[in-house]
C-alpha cells in the first residue's frame, strides 16, 4: 500500500511535468523516460544511488509537487558510470560545486552530488517499482534531515531555504511520526525558522 502511494506521487509529478511543458507551449514531455533510463544504467553498473530533491518529494509527500530536474546522490563521483550514461544518451554539461550536471536523452537536467552528508542515505535508500525498473529513493526520514540541513545553509538563497523549510514542514505534517527522528538541533531549527 505504501509503495503504491509512493508510486502514485511520482505519477502525479509526471502529470504536472506534462502540464508545465504544455502551458509553456512546448512539446508534452515528462521526466519519466530519463528517470527510467538513469535507474537502468545504475542497476546495470551496480552503483548505489538515491534519488533526492523534488522527485523524492513527489514520492514521499501527499501534496502534488513538480520539479524540472532529477537530483541524484552517489557515494563518490568516481563511482558514476559515465561511459554507460553516455551510451544511454546522457550528456555531461559540466561540474559546479556541489554537483556534476548532465542532460538526459529526453532533455531532463540531472544533477549528481557526492555530498558526504548523504552517504548514509544512499545506503538506506528505499526501492519503488516503476514499470520494470526499481528506483532507489532517499527514505522519508533522510529526506527530512536533508531538507532541514538545506534550510539552514546560509550559502543558499533565502527563497530556496524557505522552500526547503516548507518541504520539511509538509513531510512532518503528512507523517507526524517523523518528529521522533528529529535531533534537538533540528527541532530548534524548525522552531526558529517557522516563527
Amino acid at each position: 500500500m505504501i509503495k503504491s502511494m509512493m508510486r502514485n506521487g511520482l505519477e502525479e509529478g509526471f502529470m504536472l511535468d506534462r502540464q508545465w511543458f504544455w502551458l509553456r507551449g512546448e512539446m508534452e514531455r515528462t521526466k519519466r523516460p530519463d528517470l527510467l533510463a538513469l535507474a537502468r544504467v545504475f542497476a546495470a553498473a551496480e552503483v548505489p544511488y538515491a534519488i533526492i530533491g523534488g522527485v523524492a518529494l513527489q514520492v514521499h509527500q501527499a501534496e502534488p509537487r513538480t520539479t524540472l530536474d532529477i537530483d541524484v546522490a552517489v557515494a563518490a563521483y568516481g563511482l558514476l558510470p559515465r561511459a554507460q550514461l553516455e551510451a544511454a544518451g546522457f550528456t555531461c554539461t559540466g561540474r559546479s560545486s556541489p554537483s556534476e550536471n548532465w542532460i538526459g536523452p529526453e532533455g531532463t537536467p540531472v544533477q549528481f552530488t557526492d555530498d558526504p552528508a548523504l552517504a548514509g542515505a544512499v545506503s538506506r535508500a528505499e526501492e519503488i517499482e516503476l514499470e520494470d525498473v526499481r528506483l532507489r529513493v532517499i527514505g522519508r526520514a533522510d529526506l527530512l534531515h536533508e531538507k532541514l540541513r538545506a534550510a539552514s545553509d546560509p550559502a543558499r538563497r533565502r527563497s530556496k531555504r524557505l522552500q526547503h523549510l516548507a518541504d520539511a514542514q509538509a513531510l512532518l505534517e503528512s507523517t507526524p511520526t517523523l518528529e521522533q527522528e528529529l535531533t534537538p538541533e533540528e527541532r530548534a531549527l524548525l522552531d526558529r525558522l517557522s516563527h
